[in-house]
């Protein structure tokens, strides 16, 4: 059975996110979407928990994916599960340069482990999670950047935090 390991923060999960996972699935018998946790809370605009039930709602119909939290060493954890492959989305070049240094080490790390790197497509080209969270703070509307439960998710994060401030 070949298993990838498509991990990241997922802070939260964008269709461009999903666009590599639907695309990632098709290549593996599993594909096991691995959120890194935040142990110490605080780091991540949502929790673990929140992140990781988002992105099960979000490929849900995507029938090979599993969705996991992991904290540590991602080669460490890809051993763990039996992957042979990591996933990273590009979306621009300098998005290369880091992940090439980062396969690298990987490598070193775990040199059974390939990574499979997709570009993005163009009409997500452009998301990133920090984006969408300051769009969002402005009143923006993200309907078309994110899955819907994360547009919801994302409104309601930013409507409790209006309440408490």
């Amino acid at each position: 059975m070949t298993v990838a390991v498509y991990a990241g923060m997922f802070d939260p999960v964008t269709n461009g996110h999903v666009d590599i996972a639907t695309r990632s699935a098709r290549l593996f018998d599993k594909l096991i979407i691995s959120i890194l946790e935040d142990p110490a809370g605080g780091r991540f605009y949502f929790t673990t928990a929140e992140r990781v039930a988002m992105v099960k709602e979000a490929t849900k119909n995507i029938p090979n994916v599993e969705v996991q939290s992991f904290n540590g060493m991602v080669t460490d954890y890809a051993k763990r599960v039996g992957a042979q492959t990591l996933i990273r989305g590009l979306r621009m070049s300098s998005d290369f340069e880091l992940e090439f240094e980062r396969a690298l080490s990987n490598k070193e790390l775990y040199p059974e482990l390939e990574t499979l790197c997709l570009m993005t497509c163009l009409e997500y080209q452009y998301l990133t999670a920090r984006g969408l969270k300051e769009v969002v703070s402005l009143g923006g509307n993200i309907d078309s950047m994110v899955p819907q439960n994360v547009a919801k998710a994302l409104k309601k994060k930013l409507l409790i935090q209006k309440m408490i401030f």
